[in-house]
C-alpha cells in the first residue's frame, strides 16, 4: 500500500510512460491522417476553409500534422515540435466540427489535446530518437 501511495518515480517508469503514451497517441492519430491523404481530393471540396486559407491549403496542413507529425511522434523525432501541429489541428477540429463540446462528441479530440500537451511539457523520455541524439 506504502508504494502505491507513494508519489515518486522511478526514470524508467517516466521513460517508459512517455514511450507508450507517444506510441499510443501517434499510432491512434496516423489513420485519421492516412485516410485524408489518400482521398485528397474528396476531403477537399467539403472541408474547412480554416482563416480564409482555403479548403486544399487547409487540408493539407491538417494531412501533414495529423499524418507527418504523428509519424514523428511515434518515432520519438523532433518530438515537441511535432505535437505542436497536432495540438493545433485537434483544438480547430474539436471547436469547429465538433462546436467546442469537450465532452460528448469532442470527447476523443479533447483527450488526444490533454496528450499532446503532457508530451510537449515532459517530452519523449529516453526511448525516442530525440533522447537518443540528446547522449
Amino acid at each position: 500500500m506504502k508504494k502505491l501511495m507513494n508519489i515518486g518515480y522511478k526514470d524508467w517508469a517516466f521513460n517508459l510512460s512517455m514511450f507508450i503514451l507517444r506510441i499510443g497517441l501517434g499510432a491512434l492519430m496516423i489513420p485519421h491522417g492516412y485516410d485524408k491523404l489518400v482521398h485528397f481530393a474528396q476531403y477537399k471540396k467539403n472541408f474547412i476553409n480554416f482563416l480564409g486559407m482555403g479548403s486544399s491549403i487547409s487540408l493539407g496542413l491538417v494531412v501533414f500534422s495529423e499524418f507527418f507529425c504523428a509519424a514523428f511522434l511515434i518515432m520519438g523525432l523532433f518530438t515537441r515540435f511535432a505535437v505542436i501541429p497536432l495540438i493545433i489541428s485537434t483544438s480547430v477540429a474539436v471547436i469547429q466540427a465538433h462546436g467546442g463540446a469537450i465532452f460528448g462528441d469532442g470527447e476523443h479530440g479533447s483527450l488526444f489535446i490533454v496528450g499532446f500537451i503532457v508530451i510537449l511539457l515532459c517530452g519523449p523520455g529516453k526511448a525516442s530518437l530525440d533522447g537518443i541524439a540528446g547522449k
